[in-house]
């Protein structure tokens, strides 16, 4: 196996070489469009990626690659900790989508807003658009600017302001979240272009220097586990059907439950409903 990175903003992983459909071409150009690919999918085309996707890396994520065919590489994502596998999450993705690791480099740093411009030089120039938990090894700052180490032996700048590093408090799970209040639901989404539930968990938890599982039924099973009745705003709330493994997952907020519920609906900050609650199985604690 080699590490590699992605060299794209936002690759999405896929079951198999064969499993994107012909609406899914901006997904996996060699420069990927995926505001363009989200705006094209109604919710009969989201759900028919149940079995297809399985989750995203963002810029810069390191990779795995355990073989490769006729374009298209399989992989482990090590920063997505997965049951599936003991060193990530499996999957495949074209690859035109990776490249060289950056260069090793202290102080990491965290794109903390939905989307940030990576600029050439400080604020002229930007050559790509980078999605909100996007990890880069910063190098210097400048003038209220960041140079960030980048795929393929080379670096960019992003403004101080859309960035952020260490840990965080409840407060800041539910704010970071709420920056997605009303995008619609995508399945193994993990970036600003769409979310499924579990991804925002792990997406909200990158940026603030934690690496929780990719899965629900990971994140309930490897997370402090805290009564249902202890819980608290920023903590988590895990859903199950009897006999059936964790399926849902929410932050726990003053309303209720900050969530990416299903496809077809929004990211929703709202009440946790009696049917929802009748399958509230444990909570956790990050």
């Amino acid at each position: 196996m080699k590490l590699v990175a992605a060299k794209v903003p936002v690759s999405t992983v896929w079951t198999a070489p064969d499993a994107p459909r012909d609406i899914d071409a901006p997904a996996i150009a060699a420069q990927p469009d995926m505001a363009a690919w989200a705006k094209s999918m109604d919710t009969e085309t989201r759900l028919g990626l149940h079995g297809r996707t399985l989750t995203q890396l963002l810029f810069a994520e390191p990779v795995l690659v355990r073989s490769e065919r006729d374009g298209w590489s399989e992989i482990v994502a090590p920063w997505q900790p997965s049951s599936q596998d003991p060193l990530g999450y499996p999957g495949w993705v074209p690859s035109s989508h990776l490249g060289e690791l950056p260069e090793a480099a202290s102080d990491p740093v965290a794109v903390a807003v939905p989307t940030a411009p990576l600029f050439a030089e400080p604020g002229a120039g930007a050559f790509a658009e980078l999605s909100f938990a996007t990890v880069l090894a910063s190098v210097e700052h400048a003038d209220g600017y960041t140079r960030v180490a980048t795929p393929d032996g080379g670096s960019g700048w992003l403004a101080d302001d859309v960035l952020r590093s260490g840990p965080g408090t409840a407060e800041d799970r539910l704010r970071l979240g709420s920056q997605f209040l009303g995008l619609e639901y995508l399945w193994g989404g993990t970036s600003a272009y769409g979310l499924d539930c579990s991804g925002l968990v792990h997406a909200v938890s990158r940026v603030l220097g934690l690496r929780t599982p990719r899965d629900a039924h990971d994140q309930a099973g490897t997370l402090e586990n805290i009564p249902i009745d202890e819980a608290q705003p920023g903590d988590l709330y895990f859903f199950a059907r009897p006999g059936k493994e964790v399926h849902h997952v929410g932050f726990v907020s003053p309303e209720g439950m900050l969530h990416a519920s299903e496809t077809g609906k929004r990211l929703e900050n709202e009440p946790v409903s009696d049917e929802r609650r009748a399958t509230l199985v444990s909570a956790a604690r990050l």
